[in-house]
């Protein structure tokens, strides 16, 4: 799985004009599901961020968690995370899980963030949506449970 986490002031996702989903400070967590990936992959990734020291403490270094700093989480899946650009102009996709599994694994990592917890919004799977967001910092890392960046 990888994921791409910004810290937010705020941050809202509208599918056809409506706000399906929308939180104050926290992050916006733009998740990607590979063919290889499974349900613990989901829980781990979860895990890690949540506890992600992301947020400032009193000395303005980065030393407070999702839960220590009171933010939640606004979850949208993206399959294009896992774009291939090697090869020619048009990016593959052939490593992005299907849809089924791909809804599975997301619905996995947003409960397994609630059971921690942390105040989740999502968008809509496989909607075109907007993302509104302001990014705080700006503060953005990747995750990827592959690569082990973390």
């Amino acid at each position: 799985m990888r994921a791409v986490v910004q810290r937010v002031r705020e941050a809202r996702v509208r599918v056809e004009g409506q706000v399906m989903g929308e939180i104050g400070a926290g992050f916006v967590v733009l998740l990607g599901v590979a063919k290889t990936d499974d349900a613990a992959a989901a829980r781990q990734l979860a895990e890690k961020i949540a506890g992600l020291r992301l947020f400032n403490d009193e000395e303005g270094r980065m030393n407070r968690s999702l839960e220590e700093a009171g933010g939640a989480v606004l979850a949208v899946s993206q399959f294009t995370l896992y774009a291939d650009c090697r090869k020619g102009r048009r990016p593959s996709f052939d490593r992005a899980a299907p849809a089924e599994q791909a809804r599975a694994l997301y619905d996995e990592f947003v409960a397994a963030l609630r059971a921690q917890g942390v105040a989740v919004e999502t968008g809509v799977f496989q909607a075109m949506m907007d993302v509104e967001l302001v990014n705080a910092g700006p503060v953005t890392v990747l995750v990827d449970t592959d690569r082990q960046f973390y």
